[in-house]
């Protein structure tokens, strides 16, 4: 009876064991939305990640689609993802506005590069869409960026998963960095996670002076505390501009292959797709 008893408490045991080993490694699951239309950076930068991020899948156990039909925005779809990542763009449709305002509501994670974030009143990408520029995003319009694309010296200022075992500085991929019209600062939703540290100024080269940044505080990184969100200003790699008239526009730089730069967007990835709170 004894024998029997223990056999039966070493069977519960190896039960338990196998089902917290299978709860470790079940996937989440990430579905990336993109445009990659226009601006070659920007379709340099997708055509990246929709290599680099299957890589990662593989290395850290999560599944990766990516469609290019914002139609996919909708509730039945979404319900297949635990996290979203918008690699160039924002969806245009009001029903596919409402679809994710109510995903990130109800807890979905989402991850937004560069170009996502973007919005200017009398330009073909305007400020209709209040809730994600304003309450979501919490930088509101465009304000102004840096030129050419040059790499930039990143300060953490908060400790958060997504900056943990990140130095203090680390320098970044080139990118063209954007400056907003609010101070997320002044918003006590927002987290600024990473910002341009002031020994990168200047920066950008111009040609036009207002390109250049001397000084000033720009935030490049931040969630908002609300949601399961990250926003990363990464995402324009530099391009032979010089020659984009005559099909041989290269890529100059990439946006991945910088250890630090790719474990922060790894430890983002990770945070949002566990689904747990900081």
């Amino acid at each position: 009876m004894k024998k029997t008893f223990l056999l039966g408490l070493l069977f519960i045991g190896f039960c338990c064991i196998n089902s917290l080993m299978a709860q470790q490694k079940k996937k989440f699951k990430v579905i990336a939305f993109y445009t990659a239309k226009s601006d070659l950076a920007h379709i340099s930068f997708v055509h990246e990640a929709n290599v680099w991020f299957p890589k990662m899948a593989k290395e850290y156990n999560f599944e990766y689609d990516s469609t290019s039909n914002w139609e996919n925005l909708n509730e039945k779809f979404l319900a297949n993802y635990r996290v979203v990542l918008f690699l160039d763009t924002r969806p245009e449709k009001p029903e596919q506005r409402l679809a994710f305002q109510k995903y990130m509501e109800k807890g979905g994670g989402w991850m937004g590069f560069h170009f996502a974030a973007f919005s200017l009143n009398n330009s073909a990408i305007p400020q209709n869409w209040d809730w994600y520029h304003n309450t979501f995003l919490g930088s509101g319009e465009y304000g102004s960026n840096t030129w050419r694309p040059t790499s930039a010296i990143l300060q953490v200022e908060a400790k958060h998963p997504v900056t943990a075992t990140l130095p203090e500085t680390f320098k970044a991929q080139p990118n063209e960095w954007y400056r907003w019209k609010n101070d997320l600062r002044n918003n006590p939703d927002i987290d600024i996670l990473l910002s341009i540290d002031s020994t990168s100024f200047p920066l950008g080269t111009g040609p036009k002076q207002s390109e250049i940044w001397h000084n000033g505080f720009y935030p490049v990184v931040w969630s908002n505390k609300k949601f399961k969100m990250v926003y990363v200003n990464m995402g324009h790699n530099d391009m032979d501009y010089e020659h984009r008239y005559d099909n041989t526009n290269k890529s100059l730089s990439s946006s991945f292959g910088n250890p630090n730069q790719d474990k922060l967007l790894i430890n983002a990835l990770l945070w949002l797709g566990t689904g747990k709170k900081r």
